[in-house]
């Protein structure tokens, strides 16, 4: 064990990594800047110009920045390079050549036309971790297709009805966000194996292939029992019940079961014991079919009682329950504020709050760097990295 963690020297562990990235939207700048927290160094390539797309989304922070690309890009270096250019060109190559990550999720074909695929640059630098982000992935009759979250969402059969004949996608970008933490992991895991082999790797990481596998229960339905799962708005097709709830005071209470011992005290808790026993409601599969007849029962109990009343007597009984919220409601949570969460970043336009990543040992220090101005690191970058 090191001296510092012994006298409890909080420390980055990914200090002395630099990883260089080719990025727009979501997907890789949310993978990058996790690596940022955690203190790698993040060298972020922009078009002289026009920079990454999420910084035009709008101008909510600070006037100058846009929702999106605050909480994205924290912690980076930005360095304006026109990649078409030779000089440019080769400042990358001096940049990759003492890097040891590279991600990127561009258009498919962009990087091979700037001999930047990931075959060619694996075999110039052989320790470094090669991250390719596509749609879906290299190989098969979709590898030409450009891909957002919402594509990939209604590809991957996430965009069913909540309501017959009216599909939507979920409220967050679910295809982005969970190929950027399935992008951090296996960093994470390749900079490990590195260390035991000396040997880079490349990592093709297709959006599909990480929509394909979050729906696994739903596929293994569709496969075992040839069953679509069935849209019930809030709530979900395999438990029941599993809602929402309007209760006497204006708000939405919401309540679940996830076994047939928590039904029984559930029914208990809302003065119907004898539910529990009931063969039309005894076992999940019964209540799944009968959801209308169980959703009715707690609707009539809910509306008779205050949130605050409801959420006594489930947490006294043991029953899960939350209260529905908005995104100003998530903003002012207590729960956050309670347990430090929040922390200050710095933006052009002056400081904001940001939350701190979830997942941290409590040995290691967080980098709380600043978003960085297109371009505001190229002349040190230049100057580091030999480029006149």
């Amino acid at each position: 064990m090191s001296s510092d963690v012994q006298h409890g020297v909080k420390h980055a562990p990914l200090e002395g990594v630099t990883v260089v990235t080719i990025e727009q939207a979501i997907s890789a700048p949310l993978a990058t800047r996790h690596l940022a927290d955690l203190g790698a160094r993040v060298i972020k390539i922009e078009t002289p110009g026009s920079g990454d797309s999420t910084r035009h989304y709008d101008s909510v922070v600070g006037g100058q920045l846009s929702a999106h690309f605050t909480w994205l890009n924290h912690g980076k270096e930005s360095a304006a390079l026109d990649l078409k250019s030779e000089a440019d060109l080769a400042l990358l190559h001096g940049i990759l050549a003492s890097a040891d990550v590279f991600v990127s999720n561009l258009a498919p074909g962009a990087l091979g036309r700037l001999s930047l695929g990931p075959a060619e640059l694996a075999a110039r630098y052989p320790r470094l971790i090669i991250v390719d982000i596509s749609g879906y992935g290299a190989g098969g009759s979709y590898d030409h297709k450009r891909a957002y979250d919402l594509l990939i969402q209604s590809e991957g059969g996430v965009c069913v009805d909540r309501h017959p004949g009216h599909p939507a996608k979920p409220g967050v970008p679910v295809a982005d966000v969970g190929t950027a933490l399935y992008t951090y992991s296996t960093v994470l895991a390749a900079l490990y194996d590195r260390e035991r082999t000396g040997r880079g790797a490349v990592i093709p990481i297709a959006m599909l292939d990480t929509i394909a596998e979050m729906m696994g229960f739903a596929i293994n339905g569709v496969i075992h029992a040839g069953v679509e799962p069935e849209p019930v708005g809030l709530g979900a097709p395999i438990v029941a019940p599993y809602s929402g709830y309007a209760t006497s005071d204006g708000q939405t209470a919401v309540l679940g079961t996830t076994n047939d011992r928590e039904w029984a005290k559930l029914a208990a808790m809302v003065g119907r014991p004898e539910l529990a026993d009931d063969p039309r409601y005894a076992r999940n599969v019964d209540r799944v079919g009968a959801r209308a007849e169980v959703d009715e029962v707690l609707a009539g109990w809910c509306a008779r009682h205050t949130l605050a009343e409801i959420q006594a007597l489930a947490d006294a009984t043991g029953i899960g329950n939350a209260r529905l919220n908005t995104v100003r409601d998530l903003v002012e949570h207590p729960q956050l504020r309670e347990r430090g969460r929040w922390r200050g970043v710095g933006t052009p336009s002056g400081p904001v709050p940001a939350l701190l990543p979830p997942g941290v040992a409590t040995s290691w220090s967080v980098r709380s760097g600043d978003v960085p101005a297109l371009g505001e690191h190229t002349v040190a970058i230049r100057a580091e990295f030999g480029s006149p």
